[in-house]
């Protein structure tokens, strides 16, 4: 029924609205596949540890397998393997000329890294209260000598030390000094091993110096003028501040540098190896005169692999401070 008033125009009523026609289904996305969280970090190492694996712990149990075995000049031709077990590990254990090693190879271990610490450190400090230009100028002389060969350096410092036309005779010459006419400084091991630590020390200085002054850079001016506010002098500034804010760095480069110098051999065996009669020998060059000159290759692979027990028994004492210093911060 339609209702008209007069002078109003009826309205129509509009349909309501009919729904689209369904068209065809578009697919949906596949859902991606993640891998948990808790397996990211591994994913993330796994290459290195493949690659550490493959370089490393291949030759480390290859190493333990020789030493197990007689491996000599005659297994060698005749293609024969002789299982000794751990005897090659008990004849080192009862040689005197091997403890003799490891003795010598541990005061030279501290002599260096004693003499790199101090020196680094004291580098650092100067570093630190240069202008610009000059921090510039000796920071490069430190990358250079940093940055040098251990054979190219060795040999520098062989010819520095020669007998005939060597540096250091003619400036002791000109000192005044006698006997040093054509003096053999490579005479006895403990003079070999002092050249080997000015080596060693000239060339493991500037990392130490470099990172010293790093950390420097990091501590506030305000902390050392309060200092010297107190009256508190350089040395007092040294231990009251910079070394408990550094302490973490002394630590880890300390640890560093052990390692370092412990593996040492290239600068030994480059300037006498570990000659006159085997009177210079550390621990990695001992393990390679016996099996390369000597042709005891399972005798070799022993003192390795006791050289890095030797080494992880040391190690595990400053493990334990570095562990009880992160504690305490």
């Amino acid at each position: 029924m339609t209702v008209q008033t007069e002078g109003v125009t009826p309205v129509a009523e509009e349909p309501p609205p009919r729904d689209p026609a369904p068209g065809p289904a578009e697919p949906s996305p596949r859902p991606r596949r993640s891998l948990p969280s808790g397996w990211l970090p591994y994913v993330l190492i796994g290459p290195a540890v493949v690659a550490l694996a493959v370089f490393l712990g291949y030759p480390l149990i290859r190493n333990v397998i020789v030493s197990l075995q007689q491996l000599g000049r005659i297994e060698m031709i005749s293609r024969t393997t002789v299982w000794t077990g751990l005897g090659n590990y008990t004849e080192l254990l009862q040689d005197d000329m091997f403890w003799t090693v490891v003795v010598r190879t541990f005061a030279f271990m501290a002599v260096n890294v004693v003499l790199i610490m101090v020196f680094g450190t004291l580098i650092g400090l100067l570093l630190n209260r240069l202008g610009k230009k000059m921090r510039m100028v000796l920071s490069i002389s430190l990358v250079l000598a940093w940055a040098m060969p251990i054979v190219a350096s060795a040999t520098v410092f062989r010819w520095l030390f020669d007998t005939q036309f060597g540096v250091m005779n003619w400036v002791m010459r000109s000192l005044g000094f006698e006997g040093y006419d054509q003096h053999n400084w490579f005479d006895t091991g403990f003079s070999t091993l002092a050249i080997v630590t000015l080596l060693i020390v000239w060339a493991s200085v500037p990392f130490v110096a470099l990172n010293m002054y790093a950390g420097l850079t990091t501590i506030s001016g305000e902390l050392y003028e309060a200092a010297r506010m107190d009256g508190a002098s350089n040395a007092r500034i040294f231990r009251s501040v910079v070394f408990p804010m550094l302490k973490p760095f002394f630590l880890i480069t300390t640890f560093l540098e052990i390692i370092w110098v412990f593996k040492a051999f290239a600068q030994i065996y480059a300037l006498n190896a570990g000659g006159p009669n085997r009177e210079s020998e550390t621990l990695p060059v001992f393990a390679y005169v016996e099996g390369m000159s000597q042709m005891q290759f399972g005798v070799a692979a022993a003192a390795s692999v006791l050289t890095i027990l030797l080494l992880m028994i040391a190690m595990s004492f400053y493990f334990r401070l570095i562990l009880k210093q992160e504690d305490e911060q």
